[in-house]
């Protein structure tokens, strides 16, 4: 789909206006394919049938496309029960969802279990993604729903409760404890949101984070970890964060391979707790770890039964259990895992009133092949037509004690929807972003010459094949333009980046020109729009409203007799935001813009850009005149588009529809391209 189309600016509006209304929002989440999970189930008690999902079916394409595709060994034998099929006495949770209720399956989504498992720490949060309305009681219709943070807006996903099953077991995920259902029936919900089962195998644990909280997860390298981890680790789970963690693998052969000291390789563990005791007459840290499988734990020192615990004085964390769950040092959780992933969440999801909330902001973009996709600062004469966004840092941090003067805020890049595209043989792009100190316009796309002379002041601190990129910065108060990209240019894609700032941060747009194609006057016959209004049957018009022919008569009042070989092909170049300002103005509420409006639209579109040209001719003529004195204002190359369009007309026109006096151009199609 083309970015810059009147389909997408109208979707975009029509989201704004949603979740302007409040929808979108977890207590008011948007019904995933239009299924509504009330309506849904008291059909179904009505009916006396059990629901049966027809949006994600029982049948071998909802597990996969591979491995476990159809004709796979490992899907071979697969049937699908209910949970009342599989025990005669099902729970959906019992005594409270908690961490040992998530025993790993056949399915390589332990990035996703850590999440859940971290979800569960969290009462807030874990009940709104897991609704507490529903279970195996009276109310039970073999339908459920979940809810899902998806790229801005939270959405309601309705599935039914039938599982694949082999061999009499659950394929993928399930409870240790054997009847309660609550964690299958959530991986099942995020699986059918991306696709299918097969789409969960390997990620980051900051994606299931992400989705599951709406917040912006951060990365530390725990070879170059800061000074102060242990205390942003801390910090973290008191602010009700979510944290996973794992160990780097140097091969294929080390993928989940077991170390001496029962550590798993390759897999995505769930940080629970930090805490210091009294250890031999001195503090010793120790942070709380699960493995996801619900058992393999750490031998080492803190482990469970380990003799360290003799000798702690004071209040003792201590668990026995083979659960998953165990106690290790941190200097030895520094030297044994290599990274650990923190999600901060949204304010919305933080129910302590004590707790600093950050501020949020967010963008959302494309990146087209020949339009937006320029890739990155590799490619300098395609760079610069990636999406730009400009942030202004206003306050510094609250933070004397820290030695360090600026405005820390987090930058998140995220890919929409890559694993759904796995079926078709695609996958996670390489992205990244720069930060570039900014002074100026704020509402121009900056050229080519601007990167070519100016050093990024940021980056993001890799490009990653992964959902997304982010990165924490600490700046000086100003204005930042981020730009968003692919690693390699002519990538298509759609992303969205937030910003978490402890301050609150303003973000003035800077927006491509969005092209708004005027009829494309072609043929013999000149008087097209008329010949369409007076014998056409495709369009139907009740025939021109006051102000249309108002607007037509203006503009055919200047020596006007039919259109000329001139208008062949030409089209309007618009910015994003007068473009989607121009949809709001004539659309209809469904978003659609009839053929009154349309008329309105073009001719209104036509007298401004006339009037433009007009004073541009004006304004070259009088430069001429007084090119050698020194009242010359600046060459008319160097016009900015906002000047040349300060007609009254304009302005009262944009004023009407809402919108601030903005920048227009007029460009006409290169040789050989359609202006239709």
């Amino acid at each position: 789909m083309d970015p810059l189309g009147p389909t997408s600016v109208a979707s975009t509006l029509a989201k704004k206006r949603a979740l302007a209304a409040g929808f979108g929002t977890n207590s008011n989440a948007v019904r995933y394919l239009n299924q509504n999970f009330e309506a849904l189930r008291a059909q179904c008690r009505s009916s006396g049938q059990l629901f049966c999902d027809p949006t994600f079916p029982a049948e071998p394409e909802s597990l996969g496309f591979n491995e476990l595709g159809r004709n796979s060994h490992k899907t071979r034998g697969v049937t699908w029960k209910r949970p009342t099929e599989l025990v005669s006495n099902p729970d959906f949770i019992v005594d409270g969802a908690t961490r040992t209720d998530i025993c790993q399956g056949a399915l390589g989504d332990c990035w996703l279990l850590a999440a859940i498992a971290s979800l569960t720490m969290n009462k807030f949060v874990m009940e709104r993604v897991v609704p507490t309305d529903q279970g195996f009681g009276d109310d039970y219709a073999g339908i459920f729903h979940f809810q899902f943070w998806q790229f801005g807006e939270w959405v309601d996903v309705v599935i039914d409760d039938r599982l694949p099953v082999k061999d009499g077991e659950l394929l993928f995920v399930h409870s240790a404890e054997g009847r309660e259902f609550w964690s299958a029936l959530l991986e099942k919900a995020y699986a059918k949101v991306n696709g299918c089962y097969e789409a969960l195998s390997g990620g980051s644990t900051t994606e299931g984070f992400e989705d599951f909280t709406g917040g912006i997860a951060e990365n530390y390298d725990l070879n170059r970890p800061p000074s102060n981890l242990f205390q942003i680790i801390k910090k973290a789970l008191e602010a009700g964060a979510l944290l996973g963690c794992s160990i780097d693998i140097t091969s294929a052969a080390d993928s989940e391979a077991v170390t001496r000291q029962k550590l798993v390789k390759g897999h995505a563990y769930s940080l629970t707790g930090a805490t210091e005791v009294n250890y031999r007459g001195r503090q010793e840290k120790l942070v709380r770890m699960r493995n996801p499988w619900g058992q393999v734990e750490w031998t080492g020192a803190w482990s469970d039964g380990s003799s360290e615990w003799n000798y702690v004085q004071g209040d003792c964390p201590h668990a026995r259990s083979e659960d998953g769950e165990f106690w290790m040092s941190f200097s030895e959780f520094q030297r044994n895992y290599s990274r650990i992933e923190v999600c901060t969440l949204t304010p919305d999801a933080i129910d302590d009133n004590s707790v600093k909330h950050w501020s949020v902001s967010k963008f959302d973009g494309t990146w087209r092949r020949g339009s937006t996709a320029g890739g990155c600062r590799n490619h300098p004469y395609t760079f610069w037509t990636n999406p730009q966004f400009v942030i202004k840092l206003d306050e510094e941090d609250d933070d004397p004690d820290d030695g360090e003067v600026g405005c820390s805020f987090v930058v998140g890049l995220i890919q929409k929807n890559r694993r759904k595209l796995r079926k078709q043989g695609e996958d996670m792009h390489t992205i990244g972003f720069a930060i570039y100190e900014f002074h100026g316009q704020r509402e121009v796309h900056l050229d080519k010459n601007f990167f070519l002379t100016h050093a990024q002041t940021a980056r993001s601190e890799t490009f990653i094949n992964l959902r997304e990129v982010s990165s924490r910065f600490k700046l000086p108060p100003g204005e930042y333009l981020i730009v968003p990209s692919t690693f390699e240019p002519h990538q298509n894609g759609d992303f969205c980046i937030r910003v978490f700032s402890e301050k609150q941060t303003e973000t003035p747009n800077v927006s491509r020109f969005a092209t708004f194609n005027t009829l494309r006057w072609s043929g013999h016959s000149h008087d097209f729009l008329f010949v369409v209004v007076l014998t056409g049957t495709d369009i139907k018009t009740d025939g021109f409203s006051m102000e249309t022919c108002k607007v037509m008569v203006n503009l055919m009042d200047v020596s006007f007799t039919a259109w000329g070989a001139e208008h062949q092909g030409e089209r309007f170049s618009l910015n994003n935001t007068i473009y989607q300002q121009l949809v709001a103005r004539y659309s209809d509420p469904d978003m659609t813009i009839d053929f009154d409006n349309f008329v309105a639209c073009l001719m209104r579109l036509e007298m401004m850009f006339s009037e433009s040209d007009d004073q541009r001719r004006e304004r070259e003529r009088l430069n001429k005149l007084h090119c050698s004195t020194s009242r010359v204002v600046k060459n008319p190359s160097d016009f900015s588009r906002a000047e040349t369009l300060t007609s009254v007309f304009f302005l009262r026109d944009l004023q009407e529809a809402g919108c601030p006096p903005e920048w227009l151009h007029r460009a006409r199609p290169e040789p050989g391209e359609a202006g239709s």
